[in-house]
């Protein structure tokens, strides 16, 4: 067979908790370190007896006493700015401290300048730029000749700006810039990783509203700026679905040229040597059409309550939103203060109040915001328990209040300018940062010392200024106030604070309406792709022998890469919807059960855990990849198998087999002689977003009749991750039911 499949969702979970077991590779700083051991502070010089009646002096003193030298003018080193004649923005920043060289460059027109009808196109337009290739080499060919020098060329989205971008040593920066001026020019945008990077956004789309927090920031946003604003709109099925090469083709031909174009370098080079190389790579580059990206019509959003109703939670978000300003407004560094005493910090009135003395807040923030091209949202926020909701609601509004009518003290106003002009140093404490700013300030039109400006402008904010904006930018009356949580839990019921507006959160499902089905998914299999289902089902038993199986018990030990831990492992499965596992970790015995009536993790001090829903998600649909229910499925109509050509796997010729199983899509690659699978390819949404994964099946070996795969390599997103070696199967053993029933008193809450 092509493998136990249920095996590696569940084990994506193990991957996803990777960060609560001790890393045996990271041991404790010791005193020539940093900290010592025991956790005190490190020995010092003996202090003489005058000594230490000075410092208790001082102690004992006023601390507000002590003097402080003003900082002084803040004027980094800028870098030189060339404009070529065909438009292109060009600054140079040398940095001697390293033999590196890295460059960003940035093309007018993101996500805000998308279509409605294709909103993610860009997302896939960055995704596809570079890993797509160029006109003569594939993206895993540039792969080959980026890593023999440890060098990188990437793209990014941007809701502004699409970037792209390059790091290489000194001595290869030739050959790297040779390669990234091929991307820039000749992409090809190959279809296989167009699909790619739609999965990875229908698979993000799947799991948006795994979250509290993401679902409480997408509808707030929504709230805010109109939910078809290009400020707050998100990706669907059909909006993928919807996007072709030629979209990206297009894109690239209207967006690609130097006028629209702003490209910073930094590092060891000699200035002048730099501009005469760029000068004759992009001087003859013409003209093309100008970009100007504009600004969408935003209204203050509707107040009132508006609630998502979330019931496997025992927390709440909540969001209160309304506009806030730009950043060329001449309020911009009022508020800025204005924020940091209201909610920037522990010693800010939210976190004081809300958080410290009244116990409500897991986190609490708040803020005025600003944006370079349109104005930001002024959100307050807050996480608490479900029965503490309206109380949640009922301190946010008494500190808008407080705000607006209790101006900051001369200590809170000192503390707040403090704070941002301290911290502000160390965000620019380098020269790559300060050429990135400069290089926004060029792409949003803003006056080329802006940042020096805004240490003045603070230094200048007065008492009078931050009550001026508090009663201008804060105001309960134009708050839309939304809360995400579970409402037969909360202290009372939100209509307490007016109308209650419900916001229905279903996913649109593919082609939702008719007009955007996905043209490009198969309707029914092609005759290639069930001859080739057929071949893996024959290979694994054939399939009456898969049919039969009722339970599966396997034991492996897995290597988790990134933390650099064995484990040992027992996992179960009791199709269609049970699984188990249980490890031996260095923090104790874990266990992990994911099943329609408990799914939970569980281990030692750690308690009993929910399992977050998408992982839940994950372990149940991934049952549907075993092949044992692809052999019960073949002829559901909801079952496609499409074979869709051939791609090396090593060195074999593999077939390639598309598989929809339901809403799922994956796909794998079939030794054409063997029947066995030997790559899986299917996508998912791990703990930092969307995850391509792809799982390498070995050493395969018959047991009881049943051919299966007894090693695995698992990388995400192209980096090994997890490596997986079985010492046993047995297929139909007796398993307790109890194994997946969750530890009597745990209660499953989490805290």
């Amino acid at each position: 067979m092509s493998g136990i499949h249920f095996r590696r969702v569940i084990l994506v979970l193990v991957l996803a908790i990777g960060n609560l077991l001790p890393a045996q590779s990271q041991p404790a700083k010791t005193a020539a370190q940093g900290t010592p051991p025991t956790g005190k502070a490190a020995p010092t010089a003996k202090t003489s007896p005058a000594g230490e009646k000075a410092q208790s002096d001082l102690a004992a003193g006023d601390i507000a006493a002590i003097k402080k030298p003003p900082l002084p003018p803040f004027h980094p080193q800028q870098p030189k700015r060339i404009q070529l004649e065909n438009g292109m923005v060009i600054f140079l920043q040398e940095d001697h401290e390293l033999p590196l060289i890295d460059g960003t460059l940035y093309v007018r027109g993101g996500s805000n300048d998308e279509q409605g009808d294709k909103v993610g196109l860009v997302s896939v337009y960055a995704n596809a730029w570079r890993t797509g290739g160029t006109k003569t080499k594939t993206g895993d060919q540039l792969d080959d000749l980026l890593e023999a020098r440890a060098a990188r060329v990437e793209s990014n989205p941007n809701p502004t700006a699409t970037s792209l971008g390059f790091s290489c040593l000194k001595a290869d920066f030739d050959a790297v810039l040779d390669i990234f001026n091929d991307v820039l020019h000749n992409p090809e945008f190959r279809q296989e990783k167009i699909d790619l990077a739609k999965d990875a956004m229908k698979a993000s789309i799947a799991r948006r509203n795994d979250n509290l927090g993401q679902i409480a920031g997408r509808e707030a946003a929504r709230l805010g700026f109109g939910a078809q604003s290009p400020y707050a709109r998100v990706p669907e099925y059909a909006t993928v679905n919807a996007i072709t090469r030629e979209d990206l083709l297009n894109w690239h031909s209207r967006h690609v040229h130097p006028n629209n174009i702003i490209f910073g370098i930094v590092g060891d080079f000699d200035s002048a040597q730099m501009e005469a190389r760029l000068r004759k790579l992009f001087e003859s580059w013409p003209k093309g059409a100008q970009f100007m990206s504009k600004e969408a019509p935003v209204s203050d959003p509707k107040a009132g309550m508006y609630f998502v109703e979330k019931e496997d939670v025992n927390q709440s978000e909540i969001r209160m939103v309304s506009l806030g300003l730009r950043r060329d407004n001449p309020d911009y560094y009022a508020v800025e203060v204005m924020n940091q005493v209201f909610g920037g910090g522990f010693s800010s009135r939210l976190f004081s109040n809300l958080r410290t003395k009244a116990g409500l807040a897991y986190a609490v923030f708040g803020s005025v915001g600003s944006n370079f091209t349109h104005v930001g949202l002024t959100t307050l926020g807050i996480g608490t328990k479900s029965g503490t909701t309206a109380q949640a609601v009922a301190g946010l509004y008494k500190e808008v209040d407080d705000m607006r009518n209790n101006a900051a003290t001369a200590a809170e106003l000192q503390r707040a300018k403090d704070a941002i002009l301290n911290s502000f140093v160390f965000e620019y404490d380098s020269k790559d940062k300060v050429m990135l700013q400069r290089m926004q300030y060029e792409l949003y039109g803003y006056p080329a010392d802006f940042l020096e400006r805004f240490q003045k402008g603070v230094e200048q904010v007065t008492a009078a200024d931050v009550d001026r904006v508090a009663k201008k930018y804060l105001s309960k009356d134009k708050l839309a106030v939304l809360v995400v949580g579970k409402s037969a839990d909360f202290d009372k019921q939100l209509s307490t604070f007016g109308q209650v507006t419900p916001i229905d959160i279903t996913i649109p499902q593919p082609g939702a309406g008719g007009s955007n089905a996905s043209a490009s998914a198969p309707v029914t299999s092609n005759p290639e792709g069930k001859a080739l289902i057929a071949k893996v089902i024959e290979a694994s038993g054939g399939a009456a022998k898969l049919s039969s199986i009722k339970a599966v018990r396997l034991k492996a030990s897995l290597t988790l890469k990134a933390q650099g831990i064995s484990l040992e492992s027992e996992q179960a499965e009791v199709p269609p919807d049970k699984t188990y596992m249980k490890m031996n970790t260095p923090g104790g015995e874990m266990v992990i059960v994911a099943s329609p009536q408990d799914s939970f993790m569980a281990m030692g001090a750690m308690g009993v855990r929910p399992l977050p829903s998408s992982q839940k998600e994950d372990s149940l649909n991934g049952m549907k990849r075993s092949v044992w229910s692809l052999a019960q499925h073949l002829n559901d109509p909801q079952y496609i198998f499409s074979a869709q050509g051939t791609e090396k796997i090593g060195d074999t010729e593999a077939a390639v087999l598309e598989i929809h199983a339901g809403q799922q899509q994956f796909r794998w690659y079939v030794d054409p002689k063997t029947g066995y699978v030997l790559r899986e390819q299917s996508t998912a949404t791990g703990q930092t977003g969307p995850e391509t994964r792809i799982t390498d099946l070995s050493d395969y070996k018959a047991v009881e009749g049943i051919t299966v795969p007894f090693h695995e390599e698992v990388s995400i997103n192209g980096t090994p991750a997890l490596s997986i070696a079985v010492s046993s199967y047995e297929f139909n053993p007796t398993i307790d039911p109890k194994i997946f029933e969750k530890p009597a008193g745990s209660g499953g809450e989490q805290k």
